[in-house]
């Protein structure tokens, strides 16, 4: 009888729950906010209603965010009311939809699993009506709504939420193109999809996908082209599609079709996929659940988890795709530290060898093999990661002792694969499989390759041809002899096969005494069993991992012995509380006068040693409270931290305790962040973030600015959220640090996700973070050119963010080169497109070099005659007369004093007539205006006949252009005996008003001279037409 009250209680209205699931602590909150909206509607009018909850709203942020909360939760649970809501939401929120965003997301990102149907309904519906109005952030939304249809599955909620997506993306087409990542995004996930919805009774949704990318892929290449050598790969999959091979044959051999600035398939192949992309294919929940695995279940233990994600997720035979995408996530996403490859937590070879051993279907298996190479065939160590490619061969490596068919398969693949990926890139794909294991070898990920390539358990045929193939690699002083019997290539691997037997502990590792896998900036020394290896900066581990005991012999007998006996209760105890009491007590032997400095080295090896547990896995709590942040700061080593924060900087202690965090930075450069999130975090730290500066100074690098960039390096490479939660505070505290170089700023948009993205900018909007200022943002934005394409999306998104204008960056135009760096040029398009135009705007637009390809100075010009004519047309006349009265060589001069783009007098005319051919065939009126027909007449009046014959049809515009310049009434009754085709009377009144114009305020006294001129040479002019 229990559970019918359950079903009454109102939280069974957002989220689907049993009787022993704890309270969910979003749906309580939303419960309440619904009260309040509730309490004050109740009863009211609709328009009573109205101004009560707008009166609400109006007396603070915390009840605006309490009401518009409560209408987004009316509208997911009572479908009745959502327009009504929609409508009230819109009037009364204060922050473009901000709270409601930041609320979908966290929905779509952990709780869209467990929603009730309505509410997934209404949801989407949602984020439909946010589209419609263009609220600014829904297509983060959108995106991450997109990322929760799962590959593989073809169960009716899964294609209902694939179509309702897709329906958006097709009926707000226009929007949809405003955003170069949406656009490469829905590319990315549509056609991956379109591999699921074969079967004849989803054809209808298949064509629906198929005219989405085709229509996105031929209007939008160049925006589709960030996603890298992936879209190669997906579109390889589905070429067979008629409309999709006619695509992939322009791809092949028309590739201008698709973009002028696409040159051919290898430009598309040697861009690294961002991993942006691979993980968008994986929902939250698979890639939780992947992350979980790769980082905390160890090596041996892993066999429950992996049947969990089997039955889960890969249990029918559609799910056989999303290997592919689970296989691509590996490589390209999960990058582990030296930490943890050194540990026994399970490392992504073994993953990768489950998912291998465990396809039922030749086509996926073939499919899963290329995605597992893929990086290998276009290899660059310049631009590519060691950590893309070492999972494969290291598969290879650990399954030849126990499982050597999969060895084979994958040898084999790897040699056929050369010559038939493309044949007309052999060459190219030959040396980027020898740059894959050159490169490995140099990394130390594998010392030596000839006892994988010239192993006796390969049949002689394979053998044979590795040594033809990779005859540098098959040379080795011992090749080993251990062989029994061949493996046949005709064998197909064992599907039987135990799941868990290749990544048994023993059997898995076939050398020990390999040297370790190294990061991509430094190598590391394996110790142990160094080919656990694996990979990923996320590390959700809240408890110590320790292999051992921490080892401390041989420092401890080098303290005297109070000290010594304090260090040996800190290794003989376990709790906490405990520890901390032992270190306030060591703290307080350090701060005694009687205390030997020359101990501090060695008593710093005993604590970095003792609390080297402390220092691994995250450091932020989950759920961000006040509690939770003083909970997290109670560490014993933590203890050094507040003794510095209560003591005075004047104090003699203050320097002996800046000693001893100094020695420790040395043994464990973690120590930094996390003194930094201390001073973030705790209460006890309020004010005293200035505290690192001394500390940066007593360290041996002795720098603020070097010791911040190090310790902020190490945290992007353990915590990416810990990095987002201490960016506002570091930017705030050291501005001087942050502010004047892109160092900083490099890491952070690196790593970030579009959520931390989107989180970034709203801490920029409401002030509590600067990331860019005036007198550096241009000199950041010309070092990001080189960055990454996310990265570089991403650095543009934070400015855009601030308030800076436009003006202050436009001189990056000069810069700017069309082929080399597109999303530069796009978002300042994006920009300049919502300006009215300024004088240095349009003399940096016009700076710009002509190219036929290079489209973006016609674009704009183009937006601006239609919006701000007039404007752009003095602007255009002005920057006309003063390069035309400026003397040719010294214009010479200075377009070859710089490598950057000059403004030229043939210039301006190259893009004037760029833009009179481009408004040929509309009614816009830009070259009627006055100020353009003055201006064209001054230049024809001065220059030479070469310019007058490659310019003609840009003068002819103001060959009849002389009436209204003749204003005196007797020039009118001279008109009708002048020919059409009399200029040079008109040409020099216009020269003389503009020179009187632009000169000094005493034009008055210039005026009557100028009458008689006009007439003398408007006479001789008629007199010479005549003739």
């Amino acid at each position: 009888m229990e559970p019918s009250p359950a079903k009454g209680k109102p939280q069974g209205r957002l989220l689907v729950s049993t009787t022993l699931d704890a309270k969910d602590e979003l749906e309580e909150r939303l419960e309440r906010c619904v009260g309040i909206v509730t309490s004050l509607t109740n009863g009211l009018s609709e328009r009573e209603a109205n101004d009560a909850i707008t009166a609400n709203v109006c007396k603070g942020p915390q009840q605006h965010e309490e009401v518009c909360l409560g209408l987004f939760a009316l509208l997911l649970t009572e479908p009745p009311q959502a327009q009504r809501c929609y409508r009230d939401l819109t009037l009364v929120n204060r922050d473009g939809m901000n709270v409601i965003l930041i609320k979908i997301n966290q929905i779509l990102m952990e709780k869209f699993l467990k929603l009730q149907d309505v509410c997934r309904t209404q949801l989407v519906w949602l984020v439909r009506e946010l589209v419609k109005s263009g609220v600014i952030g829904a297509d983060g939304v959108l995106m991450t709504l997109m990322k929760q249809i799962a590959g593989g599955d073809i169960t009716s909620k899964n294609l209902w939420l694939a179509e309702n997506v897709l329906d958006i993306l097709l009926d707000q087409r226009e929007w949809v193109l405003k955003s170069g990542m949406l656009i490469a995004m829905s590319v990315y996930t549509y056609l991956r999809l379109i591999v699921d919805h074969g079967t004849p009774a989803l054809l209808v949704l298949r064509q629906k996908e198929v005219d989405l990318c085709i229509g996105l892929l031929r209007e939008k290449f160049m925006e589709c082209f960030i996603i890298g050598r992936d879209l190669v790969r997906l579109l390889q999959i589905v070429a067979r599609i008629p409309e999709m091979e006619l695509l992939w044959k322009d791809l092949l051999h028309n590739p201008q079709a698709l973009s002028p600035q696409f040159t051919g398939l290898l430009q598309l192949l040697t861009a690294r996929t961002s991993r942006k992309f691979l993980a968008c294919r994986l929902t939250p929940d698979m890639e939780t659940k992947l992350l979980f695995m790769t980082s905390r279940v160890r090596f041996g233990q892993q066999k429950r988890y992996q049947d969990w994600f089997q039955r889960q997720y890969l249990s029918t035979a559609e799910s056989q795709s999303l290997r592919c995408d689970l296989i691509r996530y590996i490589c390209g996403v999960v990058h582990p530290s030296n930490e943890v490859l050194s540990s026994d937590i399970l490392p992504r070879w073994a993953i990768i060898g489950w998912l291998l051993t465990t396809c039922t279907s030749n086509v996926a298996a073939s499919n899963a093999k290329l995605a597992l190479f893929y990086d290998w065939l276009f290899f660059s160590p310049e631009k590519d990661s060691i950590m893309n490619i070492e999972p494969a061969i290291l598969v290879m490596h650990h399954s030849m002792k126990p499982h050597p068919a999969i060895t084979a398969t994958l040898l084999d693949f790897m040699c056929r694969i050369i010559p038939h990926f493309f044949p007309p890139l052999e060459g190219q794909v030959r040396q980027g499989v020898f740059n894959s294991l050159t490169f490995i070898m140099e990394k130390r990920v594998l010392a030596h390759l000839a006892p994988l390539f010239d192993n006796p358990k390969l049949d002689r045929e394979l053998r044979s041809m590795l040594r033809e193939r990779f005859a540098e690699f098959c040379s080795s002083p011992s090749p080993p002899t251990e062989g029994r019997d061949e493996v046949k290539m005709e064998e197909s691997v064992s599907l039987e096969m135990d799941n868990h037997v290749l990544l048994d502990k023993e059997d898995g590792c076939y050398d020990n005494t390999e040297a370790a896998f190294s990061d991509d900036e430094e190598e590391v020394n394996n110790k142990g069993e160094g080919n656990k290896k694996r990979e990923f900066r996320f590390h959700p581990i809240k408890e110590a991992v320790i292999e051992e005991p921490a080892d401390i012999t041989p420092y401890v007998d080098q303290l005297d012995d109070t000290m010594k006996e304090k260090v040996l209760q800190l290794q003989k105890g376990s709790d906490t509380e405990a520890h901390c009491e032992v270190m306030q007590e060591i703290v307080d032997l350090v701060l005694e006068e009687d205390f030997d400095s020359e101990q501090m080295s060695t008593l710093a090896s005993c604590l970095a040693e003792l609390f080297k547990g402390h220092f691994r896995g995250d450091v932020l709590p989950d759920d961000i409270t006040e509690e939770s942040l003083e909970e997290s700061v109670c560490k014993p080593v933590c203890l050094v931290f507040r003794n510095l924060c209560q003591m005075q900087e004047d104090n003699s202690g203050f320097s002996v305790l800046l000693e001893m965090l100094a020695e420790l930075y040395q043994k464990q450069p973690k120590i930094g962040y996390h003194l930094l999130y201390y001073l973030r975090a705790s209460k006890a730290a309020m004010g005293k973030m200035s505290l690192y500066e001394s500390f940066a100074q007593a360290t041996a690098l002795g720098d603020l600015h070097t010791c911040l960039m190090m310790d902020m390096k190490a945290c992007q490479e353990d915590d990416i959220r810990l990095l987002c939660y201490l960016t506002p505070s570091i930017y705030t505290e050291f501005p001087d640090e942050t502010l004047r170089s892109g160092e900083l700023l490099n890491m952070i948009v690196a790593v970030i996700d579009s959520t931390q993205l989107q989180e970034l900018m709203c801490h920029v909007m409401i002030g509590n973070l600067v990331m860019f200022r005036k007198d550096s943002v241009l000199n950041i934005l010309i070092q990001s050119l080189e960055w990454e394409t996310f990265e570089q999306y991403s650095a543009w998104q934070l400015f855009l963010a601030h308030s800076i204008p436009l003006e202050t960056i436009i001189p990056i135009l000069q810069h700017l080169k069309y082929k080399e760096h597109p999303e530069a040029l796009s978002c300042l398009l994006l920009q300049l497109r919502r300006e009215k135009p300024s004088g240095e705007m349009v003399k940096m637009v016009l700076s710009r070099p002509c190219h036929p390809e290079d489209q973006f100075t016609t674009s704009i010009l183009r937006h601006w005659a239609a919006k701000h004519d007039d404007v752009l047309g003095e602007h255009i006349k002005a920057l006309l007369i003063k390069n035309n009265n400026m003397p040719r060589k010294r214009q010479s001069l200075r377009s070859s004093s710089s490598k950057l783009a000059q403004l030229t007098l043939e210039q301006i005319l190259e893009h004037m007539d760029n833009l009179r051919l481009n408004l040929s065939n509309t009614k816009n009126s830009f070259f009627t205006q006055t100020p353009i027909l003055q201006a064209l007449q001054h230049v024809q009046a001065s220059c030479d006949e070469a310019h007058k014959m490659r310019f003609s049809d840009l003068f002819s515009l103001a060959e009849e252009y002389e009436e209204p310049s003749s204003k005196p009434p007797k020039s009118r009754r001279k008109a009708p005996a002048s020919s059409p085709r009399s200029r040079k009377g008109a040409v020099t009144p216009v020269s003389n008003e503009e020179e009187s114009a632009s000169s000094s305020a005493s034009e008055e006294e210039d005026s009557k001279p100028k009458a008689p001129k006009r007439k003398r040479k408007g006479s001789s002019a008629v007199a010479s037409d005549s003739d």
